[in-house]
């Protein structure tokens, strides 16, 4: 077989990429800096011949017609894993066009199997090497379970992603189409860190231990536990997301995997966003490997690491330890994501030495209202159950919770919470019966 005829004969615009979808269509696009946005500005230009025709996406990065139009609907439907910006205003301007799909990141992709069949999907790919075989570069969180189930398979061929390794390659052959679109790879600028941030990574930063295994995410309080973890000595990571703050520890040697249980000297995780910077570190990287979500993510496998440290954030947590990450009240906001998952694998840590770090500033709205709340809100949902939680940070301390009664837990919580709420929070906990 002529590989790169084999390459040339599956080639087609995006136009005609488009036109492959049908209705009553289960699609699936990648994620991130993974998405498809050559084909996904253009699926709104079919809606006139489809109906029914849901699009499974997560994290969203653009405003896309086939969901921003209220004249999508019937035609067009976002089905979300985790809301973002644009997902967010259309459920707010009432388009019904976006609904969301309630899970846990590492069985995304297969209870999306068990409950229906995906008839395309959408991803993007290095362009083929001398073998035969593309990268799927960025993220295999869901991509490469879904792709593998699909009655199609239409790759964007982008020669700015980086080649990656670990579970990323795919052969030209199981692959029915490629659309050839160069665009430069979506970026997410790492946040400059505010001093209430600084603060919450400085008490996070006292909770990992020289050896440790961390996960974290993105924004300001991971960027700032990152910037308290620069005395530490051979960390290791597995996580979800791999971020810029990563590549900069390891860049400094704080970062060396030589200390983890498994997958000893590899960076381990599912999907990667951040700086042009980061993606060029990343190609050719052998250090680091992508692994599919299920896999990374299940809490079965980060349990396995040593000393297993989860950072995740929250919009609330009530005085129970309930932690509410992805709504305010039944209003959808974002989604559970990761944070279940690698909350529980370190909790259940094999070593008993993993710890699950819930962080969240005290306030919100301007300092009117506090994140720590006698109750959530009615319709709120329970990202983590409170088994699961080990410590609470917030800029004004460390709440440990593992073992401890609700009494013990609703007390510690309160000395975490902002001044001007703790006798409030007081006087409700015991009108509660809690204290």
């Amino acid at each position: 077989m002529n590989l790169q005829d084999e390459y040339k004969r599956r080639l087609i615009s995006i136009p005609e990429a488009v036109s492959k979808i049908k209705s009553n269509d289960n699609i699936v696009v990648a994620m991130c800096a993974s998405e498809p946005q050559g084909c996904m500005d253009q699926f709104h230009t079919v809606a006139d011949g489809v109906e029914n025709v849901r699009v499974f996406s997560c994290l969203t990065l653009k405003p896309y017609g086939f969901y921003m139009k209220p004249e999508m609907k019937g035609h067009f439907e976002l089905a979300s894993w985790f809301h973002a910006p644009g997902s967010r205003a259309a459920l707010k301007n009432n388009t019904g066009t976006v609904t969301y799909v309630p899970n846990m990141l590492h069985r995304s992709a297969t209870d999306f199997i068990f409950a229906r069949k995906p008839h395309i999907f959408f991803g993007t790919c290095t362009p083929p090497d001398k073998h035969g075989f593309v990268s799927l570069s960025l993220g295999i969180t869901y991509e490469k379970d879904i792709l593998e189930n699909a009655d199609l398979v239409i790759l964007e061929v982008n020669p700015l992603l980086p080649r990656t390794f670990g579970d990323t390659h795919l052969h030209v052959s199981h692959v029915d189409y490629f659309v050839e679109y160069e665009q430069t790879v979506p970026e997410l600028p790492s946040p400059q860190p505010s001093e209430t941030d600084l603060a919450i990574g400085r008490y996070i930063g006292e909770l990992v231990e020289d050896g440790s295994t961390i996960q974290l995410g993105i924004g300001g309080i991971p960027n700032a536990a990152a910037l308290a973890l620069r005395d530490k000595k051979n960390l290791g990571v597995h996580t979800e997301m791999i971020v810029d703050s990563m590549m900069e520890l390891y860049e400094m040697g704080v970062v060396t995997n030589t200390a983890k249980a498994f997958h000893k000297g590899k960076l381990v995780a599912t999907f990667a966003m951040g700086s042009r910077k980061l993606y060029d570190w990343l190609d050719d990287n052998v250090a680091v490997e992508f692994m599919r979500g299920k896999w990374v993510n299940s809490p079965a496998v980060v349990s396995q690491n040593s000393k297993m440290v989860s950072v995740n954030t929250c919009l609330m947590a009530d005085l129970t330890g309930q932690i509410a990450s992805e709504s305010l009240g039944p209003v959808q906001y974002s989604g559970t994501g990761g944070q279940s998952d690698t909350s529980e694998g370190a909790v259940e840590g094999f070593d008993g030495k993993g710890r699950s770090i819930i962080a969240c500033y005290s306030t919100a709205k301007n300092g009117t209202v506090s994140t720590i709340v006698p109750m959530l809100t009615e319709g709120t949902a329970v990202t983590l159950h409170r088994s699961f939680v080990d410590y609470v940070v917030t800029e004004f301390g460390i709440a440990s919770l593992r073992g401890k009664t609700v009494r013990e837990r609703a007390r510690e919580l309160i000395s975490v919470a902002h001044p001007n709420f703790r006798e409030s929070l007081t006087e409700k906990a015991k009108a509660i019966g809690y204290l």
